[in-house]
């Protein structure tokens, strides 16, 4: 009888919290049951050489949107496929009541099995919710979604203030299906960071992984830009959108998501998608003004790689929007200080019908949609380009797997080490690939990263040991499953 269902030989162990090591990975029953220099393969029922490539924690992509513009229980099949490709083994989804996603209001106690339903045996990765209070009824329904559903994160879309999805909102209530006399606006921010703090008292050995992320931009500043920069037409494409929403709009509202933190007494807030150099500013000015605030700090892949320049097209229209060569140099430069906590993907997969119909969104881009796909390129992105600048194997290890999963409650993610989840990507840092996106497992036919060159190359992705990526191939069914979280997450696991 073997000892071991699998043994990853010949590779470099790149730990999160432990100096790497040159060897091998044994893993049983879904767990990493050993690392060690040499590990007798005869106790393997199967073995995968290594070929002496870098073997990292399997990312966990805090910052994914399956559902919202595709059904979701299709979105989950070709989504997951291609975060396969990019070392993604877990990825945590936005969901919301309202337009987009299930296009439904009401209450999440209702919602919230739909969305888990059609996801059930469909996903190729491990899964989990991050879910947005929209309305009065969901601040109070905050200790269910967790103790029912094991949701422990939360988000506030700052400029659906006065903004719909991809550009001004003419009814906010029809666009978030909010009910009569109810805003979507700071004070209902305020009061969903008091609820979410309630939570944490209520529930203290899980306050720390019990957060609340805000997506930073003002509805108010946008508007006025927007106006500007059409009314003047010398921008024209991406630069325009950037225009339109300007770095100071990410800036003011960072400023203000900070002060309701300290108001409210929530210090477990987490900085969204950070796209520029004053987006930072803020940010680093708050954590010194509100010590006492536990700030996380996100960038994406897509605002690492791109500017508002060297996109290949209008597909790259997303909120907030790609900067310039300056603010990717900027993002860099915090990554490299350690004041970015992890790296992201915002995965929206957008078809090219839906991203620009069959009108003028082609040529305008404020008539095209928002948010593209880019998970497939998350590691072999970052990797690539994050060693050439100095980003050390351990650093990308922490930012891409450990430092989301001790955020989120992820307790069995995050790390190669002994009795973690057996989630593993092989990266082999001396291939390069030229990004097509016929090549993408996603339902995207367009990428903005069209023609980019990746300085690194996933080629297995494994999720609890399950071989999902061999060779650079999506292999097998679906074998991902949801990861609740808190209280009730190992009762609720156990019923799946």
């Amino acid at each position: 009888m073997s000892e071991f269902d699998l043994l990853i030989r010949n590779v470099k162990v790149v730990s999160a919290t432990a100096d790497p090591i040159v060897g091998d990975i044994a893993v049983k029953d879904g767990k990493i049951a050993a690392i060690e220099s040499s590990i007798n393969a005869e106790l393997a029922k199967h073995v995968v050489d290594g070929e002496g490539k870098l073997a990292f924690p399997g990312v966990i992509d805090a910052h994914q949107h399956w559902g919202i513009y595709n059904p979701i229980d299709q979105d989950i099949v070709s989504e997951s496929r291609a975060s396969a490709q990019g070392g993604v083994t877990t990825g945590i989804n936005y969901t919301r009541t309202g337009q987009y996603y299930m296009n439904e209001g009401g209450s999440y106690a209702q919602f919230m099995p739909k969305v888990l339903n059609a996801c059930a045996g469909r996903s190729h990765i491990d899964y989990a919710f991050h879910v947005a209070p929209m309305s009065k009824q969901h601040i109070d329904e905050l200790p269910m979604l967790t103790n029912e559903f094991g949701v422990t994160s939360f988000k506030i879309y700052m400029f659906y203030g006065g903004f719909g999805l991809h550009g001004a909102s003419s009814s906010q209530r029809e666009f978030l299906m909010l009910p009569e006399g109810e805003n979507y606006d700071i004070a209902h921010f305020e009061f969903v960071m008091r609820g979410v703090q309630r939570l944490r008292e209520e529930l203290p050995e899980f306050a720390d992984e019990i957060s609340l992320g805000l997506h930073c931009e003002t509805a108010e500043i946008m508007r006025a830009y927007t106006e500007i920069v059409q009314e003047e037409g010398k921008l024209k494409g991406l630069e325009a959108y950037s225009a339109a929403r300007p770095p100071h709009s990410e800036g003011l509202a960072i400023t203000i998501a900070s002060y309701l933190a300290h108001e409210t007494r929530l210090p477990t807030i987490n900085l969204l998608h950070l796209t520029s150099a004053k987006a930072l500013e803020a940010a680093m000015l708050m954590k010194d003004a509100f010590p006492h605030v536990n700030f996380r700090r996100e960038v994406t892949i897509g605002h690492l790689l791109a500017s508002y320049n060297t996109a290949a097209n209008f597909g790259g229209k997303v909120n907030p929007p790609l900067r310039s060569e300056a603010d990717i140099e900027a993002l860099w430069h915090h990554v490299g200080e350690g004041n970015i906590d992890w790296i992201v993907s915002d995965h929206a997969c957008c078809t090219e019908d839906e991203k620009f119909g069959k009108g003028d969104a082609h040529d305008d881009i404020f008539a095209a949609r928002s948010g593209f796909g880019g998970a497939e390129y998350l590691l072999p992105g970052f990797v690539g380009e994050g060693l050439k600048r100095g980003v050390s194997e351990q650093r990308i290890a922490q930012l891409t797997s450990w430092n989301v999963a001790r955020r989120f409650g992820l307790t069995d993610k995050g790390d190669l080490a002994v009795g973690y989840d057996a989630d593993i990507a092989l990266v082999d840092p001396t291939q390069t690939t030229v990004i097509r996106p016929e090549d993408s497992e996603s339902r995207q036919e367009y990428t903005p990263f069209d023609g980019f060159t990746l300085e690194a190359l996933v080629t297995d992705t494994f999720v609890r040991g399950s071989h999902v990526l061999k060779n650079g191939a999506v292999v097998g069914g679906p074998t991902g499953r949801y990861v609740p979280r808190g209280p009730r997450a190992g009762e609720i696991l156990a019923a799946q």
